[in-house]
């Protein structure tokens, strides 16, 4: 069984930083990629991050130059440091793992981490 933990939120004023951590545990073989995702009140899902095994990374274009993603293979953990944060981006983040075990490939999700921007 794999399990995505995720922790880091909380309440920032604008223009302020949080760093959010999901690590994975379980029968874990390989990782790749890892993502996070947000969700506003009202709004679908959207990804924000993706690193993929090689360090490859993607951004939203809404948080490109303020957020970073990074991974620690050893620890099989994702990071997404957030800086410059503003009201929109209040959300529950999520983070995301293709995961393989002793069973094919599969997407695990974490139980998402309230983020909340006070202007």
């Amino acid at each position: 069984q794999v399990h995505l933990v995720e922790s880091g939120g909380g309440l920032v004023q604008a223009g302020g930083s949080l760093r959010l951590s999901c690590a994975a545990s379980g029968d874990i073989f390989s990782i790749n990629p890892m993502a996070w995702y947000r969700q506003a009140p009202g709004k679908q899902r959207e990804q924000v991050a993706v690193i993929t095994s090689d360090g490859t990374t993607n951004y939203a274009d809404s948080v490109k130059g303020r957020f970073t993603i990074s991974r620690d293979d050893a620890k099989n953990t994702v990071y997404l440091q957030m800086n410059s944060l503003k009201p929109g981006d209040t959300a529950i983040y999520y983070c995301s793992a293709d995961i393989r075990t002793s069973v094919p490939w599969r997407r695990y999700w974490g139980q998402g981490t309230q983020v909340t921007v006070s202007s």
